[in-house]
């Protein structure tokens, strides 16, 4: 079987879990057999490789180092799953300040080694706001960057598949939109089941409290992972943003949302997960549609993302909004 590309995909985080599955996951899917593991712990590095070595994968050439220059060297596609890890009682804001220094390294880093790159997918939460950070400091266009948001979206169609005793299949067009954390404004009205409008079946087939608690079961469900397996989540994060990568090298397009830069007079100077499509052109994000009660949440979503924003320029991770087109000429 032929590999999609053979341009270099480099995994940044590739001793953890996520890192570690992504690369599996990119060598089992063909994406290209030029895959580089980066990450600053060598010994677990290692480990990661000699087990993929002992995958066997045919045409495979997979290097690691712990030298983040020669990672980055020549990579055309770049996943990062190299923050810190979410743990038991933490929501993924408690990672901010330590995750958007490493992000701003990483955006810099970029600019620095790989200013070619075609497209980078960020995952380390607060995802919207590392991958902001990201952007900024890597100079790139704001279609080359995007974040894992359709874990989001990935849970509500499983819950809604669990709650009416369907194939998940059968569960069409879930959405959620805005941040990917506390806040996400989960949607309804753009979603069919077994052919039916959501919308039409609550209060009705499902009730109210069943809807409001099922929307609590999506926002919560990175936290329910961390309490039944001691860990936050790692095998779908993994698998999802192989998808969202498989797609800028010219896959099958994702379509699922992703975070993306918006600046569209209704949201402004933010990262946050719109209606979009990956392809092999990057990734373009249409205005969400939805009910004016949908449209309250997603306004509340994108005040709480530019409340961290805003942190994260106090800190003075980023600078002020007036000059981030200093740091980068692509962002107006």
């Amino acid at each position: 079987m032929e590999f999609l590309t053979n341009e270099k995909l480099t995994i940044v985080g590739a001793a953890g879990m996520i890192g570690s599955n992504m690369a599996q996951t990119a060598l089992m899917m063909r994406l290209t057999p030029n895959i580089c593991l980066y990450d600053p712990f060598g010994p677990a590095l290692e480990g990661v490789a000699e087990e993929l070595y002992h995958c066997a994968f045919e045409g495979a050439n997979i290097t690691w180092t712990t030298d983040i220059q020669e990672a980055l060297t020549g990579a055309a596609y770049v996943v990062s799953s190299g923050g810190a890890a979410r743990k038991a009682g933490m929501t993924r804001e408690d990672l901010l300040k330590g995750n958007a220094q490493i992000a701003e390294e990483f955006g810099k880093n970029l600019k620095a080694y790989c200013p070619d790159v075609k497209h980078v997918v960020v995952i380390f939460n607060p995802a919207d706001i590392t991958g902001l950070i990201t952007l900024i400091y890597g100079g790139l266009k704001p279609s080359q960057v995007t974040t894992l948001a359709a874990l989001d979206s990935t849970r509500l169609r499983s819950e809604l598949a669990k709650y009416f005793k369907i194939s998940p299949d059968e569960i069409r067009n879930c959405r959620t939109y805005g941040g990917h954390g506390e806040q996400m404004a989960v949607f309804a009205s753009t979603t069919l089941v077994a052919g039916k409008p959501l919308s039409e079946l609550i209060g009705k087939e499902m009730p109210e409290g069943d809807w409001n608690d099922l929307q609590q079961r999506v926002i919560q469900g990175g936290k329910h992972i961390i309490d039944l397996r001691g860990r936050s989540s790692f095998q779908s994060p993994a698998y999802i943003s192989i998808c969202m990568i498989a797609a800028a090298m010219g896959g099958k397009p994702f379509t699922y949302p992703a975070g993306v830069y918006v600046h569209n007079g209704e949201f402004n100077h933010i990262l946050m997960a719109m209606e979009t499509e990956i392809t092999k052109e990057g990734v373009r994000y249409k205005d969400v549609k939805g009910t004016p009660e949908e449209h309250k949440k997603l306004q509340e979503s994108y005040e709480h993302l530019c409340k961290l924003r805003d942190e994260v320029i106090a800190m003075g991770v980023l600078p002020p909004i007036d000059q981030w087109s200093k740091l980068n000429p692509n962002l107006k």
